[in-house]
């Protein structure tokens, strides 16, 4: 039976933008024109951000450098100012939402109060999911934002754009409410399907289109010589370890550098490699796949096997009896403060490994790289303890700032009221002037004059400004670590870069080496600490 692998028709006709695309002379030219316009434009015109993406290029696509130039002519046409161009190339409107974006989430997440509105060529260029658009128009409406598309009837200061916005919003709450159902009840039918209609098939298997145009499953043949150069090494009398067949399947090509012991261990253990349909058994805290079955009980056979049944057995037995008899993981997770406490001689994290001998338990502090984990920290909640105390002593007293956005609209109308009123009277205290006909007239202007000269003196500039202010919530990191116990403190401090070296060194005639513990604190820890509230977390 004739097949090949699915997407190959369409790869040939596409292409990735390159980022580093150059300008033809005419688009420099007209891009040199705008900015000229650009330049007359008065100080307080509103600031516009460009939003230019595309996944790929091909014959039907609009390039990167045409929606720039005609988003800038936009620009003109309605008096914006340009202030940036958040250019996200090859990037898939449909996967990644426009906040997750590397260059328009930086602007949305961190640099909001530096534009006013938002340029976008087309709905597609923008989302490509009703959903985003919806938590879009919310961000907009909430930090006062204007969204505008050349092409589509999208603009939240005209009648008909508001009307949009009522129609996507109404839309996206629909489909919000019906997306857990309408994903459920598909993956629920897929279980019971010999053919493949979506996900990612396990490791061992490709997805490939028959004659036909059906997708199913066939055996990767790189990594069906993987699978089986395992299983032959498990079964000698002397086995290789995990990692040692890891080494050879990275050093020899047939695995990529990022496998692990623990990641080829999963997929030995798969029973998919029978040829039939396993999901994710989550039973216990241990990452498992398992059968599905159907109504008669009998598992649901969906390719080949890699292995017959006989041959994956015998491999779990011999997996088994090298195996180390590892504790149940805990929900939060074996280690605390992961990713902050660090080795300083491979520069990895420390993690904690867990093992069972003669009916005990045993936990050891240990690093990734070092040869067999370094030496051990055997006492775990002992580090944890002290690095809890050292912290606390050096940030315990810091205060809890939390960031805030302040609109400087109002500030900026009343210091233009100001600024008319002054030019008012200060024209008519001019030799001739109105104030000038009588003594009275001049006093009270003059007095008016000077109040209102004092009202202007008194406003902060920054205040007209929108701006990213850090506001005190009245607590300091010492009551919020204690009310948020280790867990708290561990994420704080691996987003703020807080590290800790854990030394340790051999004590002669001890088993346990001797621990010391260095903390690594950023010089801009204070900025750092602030926290941001993820306005786009309710997305997801």
């Amino acid at each position: 039976m004739g097949r090949r692998t699915r997407g190959a028709r369409t790869q040939a006709s596409q292409r990735q933008y390159d980022i580093e695309t150059e300008w033809t002379a005419a688009d420099l030219a007209v891009l040199e024109e705008l900015k000229r316009a650009e330049a007359l434009l008065p100080d307080d015109a509103p600031r516009a951000l460009l939003s230019v993406r595309l996944s790929v290029l091909t014959d039907e696509t609009t390039s990167p450098i045409r929606q720039e130039l005609d988003l800038r002519m936009l620009a003109r046409e309605r008096g914006y100012r340009v202030v940036g161009v958040a250019s996200d190339l090859n990037v898939s409107a449909t996967k990644v939402p426009p906040w997750k974006r590397k260059k328009l989430g930086d602007w949305l997440n961190n640099r909001a109060p530096e534009f006013d509105v938002l340029l976008f060529w087309k709905l597609d260029r923008f989302v490509r999911r009703l959903s985003d658009l919806s938590t879009m128009i919310d961000w907009c409406l909430k930090y006062r934002k204007n969204l505008v598309s050349k092409h589509d009837a999208i603009d939240l200061t005209t009648t008909a754009g508001k009307i949009m916005v009522t129609i996507i919003g109404g839309i996206a709450e629909i489909e919000a409410a019906n997306t857990s159902t309408r994903v459920a009840s598909l993956w629920e039918y897929t279980k019971t399907q010999s053919d493949w209609l979506i996900g990612k098939p396990a490791y061992g298997y490709e997805t490939v289109e028959t004659e036909d145009g059906r997708i199913v499953l066939g055996i990767d043949q790189t990594a069906h010589r993987a699978l089986h150069w395992c299983r032959h090494v498990a079964m000698r009398a002397e086995p290789l370890s995990a990692q040692q067949m890891v080494n050879v399947l990275v050093r020899t090509g047939l695995c990529g550098q990022g496998l692990t012991a623990s990641t080829l261990l999963r997929r030995l253990r798969n029973p998919a490699l029978m040829g039939y349909r396993v999901e994710e058994d989550k039973n216990g805290g241990v990452r498992r796949s398992k059968l599905v079955l159907d109504g008669d009980g009998r598992p649901i056979r969906v390719a080949d096997g890699v292995f017959t049944e006989e041959q994956f057995h015998s491999l779990q037995r011999a997996l088994d009896r090298r195996g180390k008899q590892q504790p149940t993981r805990t929900p939060e997770g074996a280690t605390k403060f992961l990713g902050v406490l660090i080795c300083p001689d491979c520069k990895t994290n420390m993690t904690v490994q867990k093992t069972q001998s003669k009916g005990r338990s045993y936990a050891y502090l240990r690093c990734g790289k070092c040869k067999g984990g370094g030496l051990g920290a055997p006492n775990p909640y002992e580090i944890y303890g002290q690095l809890v105390e050292d912290v606390l002593k050096v940030l315990g007293d810091e205060p809890v700032m939390t960031r805030e956005y302040r609109q400087g609209a109002e500030a900026r109308k009343e210091q233009q009221r100001l600024e008319q009123s002054i030019s008012y009277y200060m024209t008519g205290l001019e030799p001739g002037g109105r104030f000038t006909r009588t003594r009275f007239t001049k006093e009270q202007a003059e007095e008016k004059l000077d109040d209102q000269i004092r009202q202007l003196a008194a406003i902060d500039p920054e205040s007209t400004k929108d701006r990213w202010v850090a506001v005190h919530n009245g607590k300091s990191f010492r009551t919020r670590w204690q009310e948020g116990g280790m867990e708290a403190m561990g994420a704080d401090l691996l987003r703020v870069g807080v590290k800790c070296e854990v030394t340790r060194t051999k004590v002669p005639g001890v088993r346990a080496p001797r621990i010391r513990m260095k903390i690594k604190v950023p010089k801009d820890v204070r900025d750092r600490l602030i926290l941001k509230d993820d306005d786009f977390a309710e997305a997801f």
